[in-house]
C-alpha cells in the first residue's frame, strides 16, 4: 500500500466529523466547552445611566463655572436609586455604580469639590455626560455577543452571566479512550526488567485530549496477544467512546497486532501508513460510530500524530469554529539538508529576536524515541516532501506546540 499524504490522511480522519449533540450545563461547568448556539443578551447593560466615579451628580449647566455653589439634597449608592429629580442649584452625592438621578446629566468627581456644610463648591467645571456610563454602553437586550462554535473562555463566562444566563447550551464532550499495547511496557514507578521500558505515551495523549476539552478513559496496557488487544477494543466500545486511540502495535512486526485485532472486530480501515516523519505507521478507521486512530509506539511519533490528527478531530466533534492548527513563519536557526518523499515535522526550539522575529532551531537529534528533545521543543518545523536544502536565516513554516 502506498504511503498516504498527510493532507489526505487528515481529510480522511475528519470525514463526516459532525459536532456531537448539545446539552445544558451550569455556567461553572461551561468553562472551555463549545457553545452550541448563538447567545443574545437577555438584558441591557447597564440598564440605566450610572456613575463611573464617586462624586456628585449635577446639572452641567449649574456647574459650568468655578464659582458655582450647589446644595446637596441626598445620596445615591449602587442598588439604591435617588427618587427625586435634581433641580437647579442642586447636587446629589453619588457613588460608583449608582443610578444617575433624573435631572442630572454630569458627575463631578469628589476630588474636584470642596464640602461646605450641606453645600459643595466645585474646583473644576462639569461637562455634560462626563463620568456617566450611558444605558446600554456595554450591550443591549437582543445583542448577539457569543456565537455558536466559540470555546468558552473565563471572560466569555463572565459575559454570559452578565447577559443573565444561568446555564448554557454546549456540545457534548468527545470521549477519548486510550489503549496501549506492548509486553515491554511497565508503569511509572516500577523497576523495568531486561528489555522493558516505562510507559509514557498515554499520559501525554490524555493530557492533550483533556486540554482540547475531551473526556478521557484510560484502558491501560494490553499484552501483545490478539485476545488482550481485542478485549481492550471491546472495552472502548463498552465505555461508548467517540474516539479510540491505540499506541503501539501499528507497524509490520510479528507482534504488532493492533491492525489485525481492529479488522477482526469489524473496523473499516481508511488508511494505514502516512508519508510523514515521525509517524509513518499510523492508521485510521471506523467501528460503528467510534473513530479509531492507531498511533505508533515511539513516544515522539505518538505525540506528533496525536497533535496533528487527534486534536483537529476533537475540535470538530466538539463543534469548534476553528479546528485546524494555525501555521506561522519563523527564520531557520541552522542549515537543513534537502528532504525526501515524506513530510517532515522537526522538533524545534523557539527564540525571539529583539524585533519580535521568531527563530526556529531544529534539535540535532530527531529520533522518534527521544522524549527529552520533545519536551524541550516549542514548535514543529514543517518540511514538505522533497523540500530543497535551506540555509540558516531563511523563512520556514512552524506549528507552535501547546505550552
Amino acid at each position: 500500500m502506498a504511503l498516504m499524504p498527510v493532507a489526505d490522511a487528515l481529510s480522511a480522519v475528519l470525514a463526516g466529523a459532525e459536532p456531537l449533540p448539545q446539552e445544558m450545563v451550569a455556567l461553572d461547568a461551561a468553562y472551555h466547552r463549545t457553545l452550541a448556539r448563538d447567545l443574545a443578551a437577555l438584558r441591557t447593560q447597564p440598564p440605566l445611566p450610572m456613575s463611573a466615579m464617586d462624586g456628585y451628580a449635577v446639572r452641567a449647566a449649574d456647574a459650568a463655572s468655578l464659582s458655582a455653589r450647589l446644595k446637596v439634597i441626598g445620596e445615591v449608592a449602587a442598588g439604591r436609586p435617588f427618587e427625586r429629580t435634581v433641580g437647579a442649584g442642586e447636587a446629589v452625592r453619588i457613588f460608583t455604580g449608582g443610578v444617575i438621578p433624573d435631572g442630572a446629566d454630569a458627575v463631578i468627581i469628589q476630588e474636584d469639590t470642596r464640602v461646605d456644610g450641606d453645600h459643595i463648591a466645585i474646583t473644576e467645571a462639569a461637562a455634560t455626560g462626563r463620568h456617566i456610563r450611558a444605558a446600554g454602553v456595554d450591550f443591549r437586550e437582543g445583542d448577539v455577543l457569543l456565537t455558536a462554535g466559540s470555546r468558552l473562555s473565563d471572560r466569555a463566562l463572565s459575559l454570559a452571566a452578565a447577559m443573565n444566563y444561568p446555564e448554557l447550551a454546549v456540545h457534548r464532550r468527545p470521549k477519548v479512550a486510550v489503549l496501549a499495547t506492548g509486553d515491554e511496557l511497565v508503569m511509572p514507578g516500577s523497576k523495568p526488567g531486561p528489555g522493558q521500558i516505562v510507559y509514557s505515551n498515554g499520559y501525554a495523549l490524555r493530557a492533550l485530549a483533556r486540554a482540547e476539552g475531551a473526556e478521557t478513559v484510560d484502558l491501560g496496557v494490553a499484552a501483545d496477544t490478539l485476545e488482550a488487544t481485542t478485549a481492550g477494543i471491546r472495552r472502548a466500545r463498552e465505555t461508548e467512546a467517540d474516539i479510540l486511540i491505540t499506541t503501539g502495535g501499528a507497524s509490520v512486526g510479528d507482534h504488532d497486532l493492533v491492525k489485525q485485532s481492529l479488522e477482526a472486530e469489524g473496523v473499516r480501515m481508511a488508511f494505514w501508513r502516512i508519508a510523514m516523519r515521525p509517524g509513518k505507521p499510523m492508521m485510521h478507521g471506523r467501528l460503528g460510530a467510534m473513530r479509531v486512530i492507531g498511533l505508533p509506539g515511539n513516544p515522539v511519533s505518538s505525540y506528533v500524530c496525536a497533535f496533528l490528527f487527534l486534536v483537529p478531530l476533537i475540535r470538530a466533534l466538539s463543534g469548534r469554529k476553528t479546528i485546524h492548527h494555525v501555521r506561522t513563519t519563523a527564520l531557520l536557526g541552522r542549515d537543513l539538508a534537502a528532504n525526501d518523499q515524506r513530510e517532515d515535522y522537526l522538533r524545534a526550539r523557539l527564540e525571539e529576536n529583539d524585533d519580535g522575529t521568531l527563530i526556529a532551531t531544529p534539535v540535532m537529534q530527531q529520533d522518534s524515541s527521544l522524549l527529552g528533545n520533545l519536551a524541550a521543543a516549542r514548535a514543529l518545523l514543517v518540511r514538505p516532501p522533497f523540500a530543497p536544502a535551506a540555509i540558516k536565516g531563511s523563512e520556514c513554516e512552524i506549528l507552535t506546540l501547546p505550552e
